[in-house]
């Protein structure tokens, strides 16, 4: 049972050459053919406990991390990457928060305080925030978007009673590139879901 066990991770095995009759005589599965990690420090008669399998895998792994940060541009990215985080948290955070709990039921709209964030934070960095705005704007509130139902958005209403969508993303993108221009398509890779 466990010879089977092991054979099935075998590359003769996953091809499907030991049914084929390509391979011949008994195939021997040991350490160092299943695990090239530690192949180095695999003693000749081919003995390593458990522990000292999973102590080089992870000495191996933490050397790799430790040695990244040690360069000075991956150290930069890190610290530009808190400095970003610590700017947009907040204000990430409330708009999650806006559309994603209780808070607000659907079509109501923001109180000032969290409106003049949303428009100060978010809006005004939108890369077609005028047209958003059109006539003028009334308020801010919170809704289903008309298309994907099951998604609640913000929305400007405008003076002439129009209604609008804008994504908070695109607003925060367009700030992060503005102001982090060196590190904002990194952190927008990192940070923000893709197509959205």
């Amino acid at each position: 049972m466990a010879a089977s066990l092991l054979l099935r991770g075998h590359p003769l095995l996953r091809f499907g050459l030991w049914h084929r009759g390509l391979c011949s005589g008994v195939v021997q599965v040991t350490r160092r053919s299943c695990c090239t990690a530690t192949a180095a420090s695999t003693p000749p008669d081919g003995s390593l406990t458990s522990a000292e399998n999973t102590a080089s895998v992870s000495s191996a792994s933490q050397s790799t991390k430790y040695q990244r940060w040690c360069e000075p541009d991956y150290r930069k990215w890190k610290d530009q990457e808190d400095e970003i985080l610590s700017d947009v948290e907040p204000v990430m955070s409330l708009t999650k928060e806006i559309l994603h709990s209780n808070r607000y039921v659907d079509g109501e709209r923001l109180t000032s305080e969290d409106e003049r964030i949303v428009v100060d934070r978010l809006l005004a960095h939108h890369p077609h925030a005028e047209d958003k705005i059109g006539c003028g704007l009334e308020f801010i509130m919170v809704d289903r978007h008309p298309q994907f139902r099951y998604s609640r958005c913000l929305f400007v209403v405008r003076t002439d009673g129009g209604w609008i969508d804008f994504s908070y993303q695109k607003c925060l993108r367009a700030y992060i590139r503005s102001k982090y221009p060196s590190y904002a398509e990194m952190f927008i890779r990192e940070h923000f879901k893709r197509g959205s």
